[in-house]
């Protein structure tokens, strides 16, 4: 089986951090995210920079579109975004709006399960509308509250969608191999690459275990 991309994200309020920290984990990742708090206080013009310095990566605008799907996305495929993503728990009409303008690009729609409550249901019904990727992800209020994502990625895994799966919440370099051996598309690793002392270190000791494992 291949193995899985790695996904750095950043989530950063600074936008010259974020950008210093998109330039040290890039020799070690496959796509770089603006978390949703960094693209709310930078915006779009961030997008911008990070496509330009990063030629060779994907670029994911995490925007968790919660409605008007089509017409809040496209200004950030336009920017340079490679993947949008939609809430799950918006209505279908407004998946359907991502999944159509990310067509119309050629770039890439992921449905994000934050606070689904019936994850396979919804995953199913995304892929229908053709979802590109499907994100499970243990936000970090939920993470401070014990939870992980491996359950539901494991379940997500079985039902053998159509569809690449993303898995991000807590993932660091005691878990990511545990995380592969589960079989996503996707690994997103957050703070054990960007709160290191070291974040070009960190990427690399996550890489590394990615393709050992």
């Amino acid at each position: 089986m291949a193995k899985p991309l790695v996904q750095v994200a950043l989530d950063s309020l600074d936008y010259q951090q974020t950008v210093a920290l998109a330039r040290q984990a890039a020799p070690y990742v496959d796509i770089i995210e603006i978390g949703t708090p960094c693209l709310k206080v930078n915006g779009i013009e961030l997008v911008k920079e990070i496509r330009a310095n990063h030629p060779d990566k994907l670029i994911f605008a995490d925007l968790k579109t919660m409605d008007a799907g089509y017409y809040e996305a496209e200004p950030f495929y336009k920017a340079g975004a490679d993947i949008c993503t939609v809430l799950g728990t918006a209505d279908l009409g407004t998946i359907k709006g991502v999944v159509d303008v990310a067509n119309a690009y050629g770039k890439q729609a992921q449905v994000d399960l934050i606070n689904v409550k019936d994850k396979p249901k919804r995953a199913a019904e995304a892929a229908k509308l053709g979802a590109h990727i499907i994100g499970i992800h243990t936000g970090i209020d939920q993470q401070l509250a014990g939870q992980t994502p491996f359950a539901d990625l494991a379940a997500l895994v079985a039902l053998g969608l159509n569809v690449k799966v993303s898995v991000a919440g807590g993932i660091k370099q005691s878990t990511v191999q545990q995380v592969v051996k589960a079989g996503p598309n996707i690994v997103v690793v957050g703070g054990a690459i960007t709160g290191s002392p070291a974040a070009e270190v960190a990427a690399r000791e996550i890489r590394d275990l990615v393709a050992s494992a």
